[in-house]
């Protein structure tokens, strides 16, 4: 037996369209209505559960009314070559009067009260909306090239208000310049150096002195050697007269 034709209006009725980037999750509405004078129980199915959020997925719409279901497509790297196979389903059936439980009237549906629409996903790039960045990106640059060109307009205007006279005073000071700091770097050059010899003959001097000194400490401790020997000899033959 052939299932009843759907009950529900679906808007879109054919395809959902996601309009990227796909960077972040990007959202499109369902409208389903209601136009029986019954309630009706539904349920949205996808062939890609982990790649979407459907906030509701399933409920139930009141006789002459209609309600709105988020689709959110999560977040993917989009390849513009590779189309997509994602497919929804939105499947409804009259809800019995005595209604209690949701989940036990779909387990207990039959397959004849059931009805059914498909949906085919499609992604989008907004290609215009590239084409005005590149065209905003272009402007920045060509606003930021006219300011650097306006900037150096007096620098060029200046120099060319200038005569060959000034030119070459202009050079000449230059080169006295350079001159001079050259007679500068020289002098510390000289200065560096006329110090470093003062510290060489300070040392020279410096070791000089100690040698002295030390050939004096030593003249000084072999008189007082010689002078204890003298002393002991002299000690020696007076102590021989003595006895």
């Amino acid at each position: 037996m052939a299932r009843p034709e759907q009950v529900l209006l679906l808007e879109p009725q054919h395809e959902m369209k996601f309009r990227g980037p796909f960077s972040d999750v990007v959202t499109t509405n369902l409208k389903l209505s209601n136009p029986t004078d019954r309630n009706v129980c539904f349920k949205v199915k996808t062939t890609a559960p982990r790649r979407y959020c459907v906030r509701p997925n399933s409920g139930i719409i009141d006789a002459g009314t209609s309600i709105n279901v988020s689709v959110m497509l999560q977040p993917f790297d989009y390849d513009p070559n590779e189309k997509s196979k994602h497919k929804f389903m939105v499947q409804s059936m009259l809800a019995p009067p005595d209604m209690t439980d949701m989940e036990g009237v779909w387990k207990e549906a039959k397959p004849e009260e059931l009805m059914d629409s498909k949906l085919r996903c499609v992604f989008e790039m907004p290609v215009e909306n590239e084409k005005m960045h590149e065209v905003e990106s272009s402007k920045l640059s060509s606003s930021s090239l006219q300011k650097s060109e306006s900037s150096s307009l007096p620098l060029k205007s200046m120099i060319s208000t200038l005569d060959d006279g000034e030119v070459k005073k202009i050079m000449e000071e230059c080169k006295r310049l350079q001159m001079e700091a050259q007679r500068l770097r020289e002098e510390n050059k000289q200065i560096r150096e006329d110090d470093g010899l003062r510290m060489r003959k300070s040392n020279v001097v410096s070791s000089q002195h100690s040698s002295v000194d030390m050939k004096k400490q030593e003249g000084l401790s072999i008189r007082m050697v010689a002078l204890i020997v003298l002393f002991f000899v002299v000690g020696v033959i007076v102590g021989k007269l003595v006895l």
